[in-house]
């Protein structure tokens, strides 16, 4: 069976950005949840150099039905020219947890 609920992670250059994105993301209904980290360093390679970067990183709780939605909204608000959206399956949780998130997403 497949899982309908999602975690996406992607990362953004600041705090504000990222609470904006985040609230953004919330009032329109693409996810239920979304978990701001603390920042930390990220290290790769980009059009040819090696990059040293501090980024927030984002966990985002949504379902699979809202997944097309929410990532259409991360790429047109996100900064980056190729921005990190990468979305796992959540195959177990929480039942009412998991049960919430669909609520909140509408689905």
């Amino acid at each position: 069976m497949e899982s309908t609920k999602l975690l996406v992670l992607t990362n953004l250059p600041d705090r504000a950005i990222a609470e904006q994105l985040a609230a953004m993301l919330i009032e329109r209904q693409f996810a239920a949840c979304v978990n701001i980290l603390a920042p930390c360093r990220s290290v790769y390679r980009w059009k040819g150099a090696v990059q040293h970067d501090e980024e927030h990183p984002m966990l985002i709780k949504t379902t699979r039905e809202r997944y097309a939605a929410l990532e259409q909204a991360l790429r047109a608000a996100h900064p980056y020219e190729l921005p990190e959206i990468i979305a796992v399956p959540i195959e177990r949780g929480l039942p009412a947890y998991l049960d919430w998130v669909a609520a909140e997403t509408g689905t």
